[in-house]
């Protein structure tokens, strides 16, 4: 009986410190206050290795502040957070902006690399040296550094960090121009890719997408699906949570709810979980009203007096289940405007539009109807927010831009933000606006954005940046417009509030243009699509997910092209020659292919070496791998060191062998079309 008791506790503690023990982290029952606030309330959560979090939850209840508790910059004022000594963390966010230096973006994100820049040092002041003293021990010291080098990638980190830096929308050009030149969103995506490039155990992002582009959040998609670490990502973007998340975490009411899927299985499965919730809660109440009930009957009676005292414990020490919050917001408000626009709201012919030596839009036309919801899309710098106050009249231009019949323009950017009185309070805001609406009208409207009850006496200056974009795109709807030009309305607002705006752009029956990088919330308002391509406005007349479908066809097509192109490059027959000149070219011709057929003989050979070689380190890694889950090893701290270290050189050694394949690979295509 002992032994089994001995083998519980052992067990017991185990699974309690089984989190540490794989070398990630333990959230154990933290609560968290700001003030009176209550932020976490015994919350929990366990981080293991190579877990893909999606975490989400309406603004302000406390995603970043989970961040900041992880990586030890808030303390919980109950419970812990364990984390082993090699879990290295990463974290994306806004305080990043100040970062201020004249050194080149490439330099700051190759930052990352520490180790490989340090022994880089040391060998430059070593060959430095020997220039004027050749020493057997500093070249013995050079060959020890420079084998550390190439064993930790040293040779390849800058086109690994300039391929990322790219990959985020930096031109080639941009490399090596220094980071103080960059505006906030820019130099985010520099620490976003320095970030990346330290690879660390837990990589923590804080609304990536807001920096960037569609071009370069698809980038990232792809990047974050290949990441080997762990990751947790704070998104308000529906279709990249999809692509990225493989478990979600809600934060709610002081909890985190662990869902086991992405952002489209946390919708479903919440729905599921709430109407469970509702049912137990109804059936809990209507035991609470019958025992209440009998309590109220039978207190005074003798007879029935302690059966009535034995409810009135039980209600007393009954764990009350939660009513489900109503969490969805819908707009019952029209958005109206006083006159009718003509059939054409907006015409323009031969548009031209430069910066110095960049050349946005050349001779362009574009004509915008009455009913228009148009979403323009494409990569930042491409000229979509100067497009966008060429219409409005206020960016000067070459062509003609002209507004059509009855056409009243309301327009909603960022700096739209800065320009509300900071002493007004929200609805006092509104009301200065002008629009004749009485005190209802406008708490009706309020109450579509979120803000009820006494929230609408809030002053400006103590809103969030999402609170202020509420207040911003309120106004902006209430204005009596007719043609809305939008610029990123969906920056720093929440889910909720990103389905409100989708809700009050249906409903409204204006015409707009909208720029925005949120899939799910072009797909939802736009009927027509907008990209600017070779300095010219291109248009699609459909949805953003019929425009998708259709740009993909035209990708492949556009690859098949270039690739029958090439094809036909290389099969191009020579014109036949009977003079001994072209005996001569056709001999040496002959000779050449001969000496390639000879060369892919030996290359194909040792293609075939490196395979076998592949395959077997492959199965030494998988073999190391599941060692590294034995028991026996991972309960002995230095078997498990000693395993971790060689899987740690069988992946580098593996690495080594797929970059010799792929130079094999690519010159026995070239060896192959000599021999053809």
């Amino acid at each position: 009986m002992q032994g089994q008791q001995d083998k519980s506790n052992v067990l017991f503690y185990f699974l309690l410190f089984l989190p540490y023990l794989c070398g990630m982290i333990a959230i154990n029952d933290i609560s968290f206050y700001f003030g009176s606030r209550v932020m976490y309330e015994n919350a929990s959560l366990h981080i293991k290795p190579k877990d893909k979090i999606g975490l989400i939850g309406a603004n302000g209840t406390g995603k970043s502040t989970l961040l900041r508790l992880i990586t030890g910059e808030y303390q919980p004022d109950a419970g812990n957070i364990s984390k082993s000594n090699d879990c290295s963390l990463g974290f994306l966010n806004q305080d990043l902006l100040s970062y201020d230096t004249g050194e080149s973006i490439l330099s700051v994100a190759m930052e990352a690399f520490e180790r490989q820049n340090e022994l880089q040092h040391q060998i430059d002041a070593i060959l430095h040296e020997m220039e004027t003293n050749y020493d057997d021990k500093l070249v013995e010291k050079l060959g020890k550094l420079q084998e550390e080098f190439e064993h930790l990638g040293g040779y390849t980190i800058q086109s690994e960090a300039e391929a990322i830096l790219e990959g985020l929308g930096f031109t080639t050009k941009d490399l090596h121009r220094p980071l103080r030149e960059f505006s906030g969103g820019w130099r985010m995506r520099v620490m976003l890719a320095k970030l990346l490039l330290m690879k660390p155990a837990l990589l923590m992002l804080d609304e990536p997408t807001n920096h960037l582009d569609l071009p370069s959040i698809q980038w990232i998609e792809e990047y974050l699906q290949t990441y080997e670490g762990a990751y947790i990502v704070v998104s308000h973007d529906r279709e990249f949570l999809n692509n990225v998340s493989k478990s979600t975490v809600e934060v709610s009411q002081g909890r985190l709810n662990v869902y086991a899927g992405n952002y489209s299985f946390y919708l479903e499965e919440r729905a599921l979980r709430r109407e469970i919730q509702q049912g137990a809660y109804e059936n809990q109440q209507q035991q609470i009203r019958q025992m209440e009930r009998f309590v109220e009957r039978f207190k005074a009676k003798a007879s029935k007096a302690t059966q009535a005292q034995s409810r009135v414990k039980a209600l007393e020490k009954m764990e009350r289940v939660d009513a489900v919050e109503d969490e969805s917001a819908t707009v019952n408000f029209r958005f109206t405007f006083d006159q009718q626009p003509g059939r054409r709201l907006i015409e323009m012919k031969e548009v031209s539009k430069s910066y110095g030596d960049l050349h946005l839009l050349k001779n362009t036309d574009a004509v915008i109807e009455k009913g228009d919801k148009i979403a323009l899309i494409g990569a930042n710098g491409r000229g979509k927010s100067t497009l966008l106050r060429i219409i409005n009249g206020s960016e000067k231009h070459e062509g003609e831009s002209k507004l059509g019949f009855n056409v009243k323009l309301g327009v909603y950017a960022q700096h739209q933000l800065e320009v509300l009185n900071l002493e007004n309070t929200i609805i006092d805001e509104l009301k200065e606006a002008g629009t004749q609406r009485s005190e209802t009208e406008l708490r009706t409207i309020l109450g579509c954005f979120l803000f009820t009850g006494e929230d609408v006496f809030k002053k400006i200056k103590v809103l969030s940046g999402g609170e202020k974009s509420r207040v911003a795109l309120a106004l902006t709807l209430i204005g009596s417009s007719n043609f809305l030009l939008l610029d990123e309305p969906t920056n720093h607002l929440d889910m909720q509030s990103v389905n409100i705006l989708v809700q009050a752009l249906q409903q409204y029956e204006g015409s707009f243009v909208v720029i925005s990088h949120d899939r799910h919330f072009v797909s939802q308002v736009a009927n027509k699509i907008w990209w600017l391509e070779n300095q010219e406005i291109k248009e699609y007349l459909g949805t953003y997910d019929e425009f998708k479908y259709w740009d993909s066809q035209r990708q492949k097509n556009m690859i098949a092209t270039s690739q029958e192109k090439k094809v036909e490059a290389k099969t191009t027959v020579q014109p036949q020659n009977n003079g001994n000149n072209g005996s001569a070219k056709n001999g040496a011709t002959q000779n050449g292919a001969e000496e390639a057929r000879k060369e892919l003989k030996k290359v194909q050979k040792q293609l075939e070496d490196i395979e076998t070689q592949v395959a077997t380190v492959e199965k030494e890694k998988k073999n190391l791998e599941n060692q590294l889950s034995l028991p026996e090893v991972f309960k002995d701290a230095k078997k498990s060191a000693n395993t971790k270290e060689m899987l740690k050189q069988t992946a580098q050694k593996l690495e080594k062998l797929n970059a010799e394949w792929e130079k094999l690979a690519l010159l026995t295509e070239d060896l192959e079309a000599k021999v053809r």
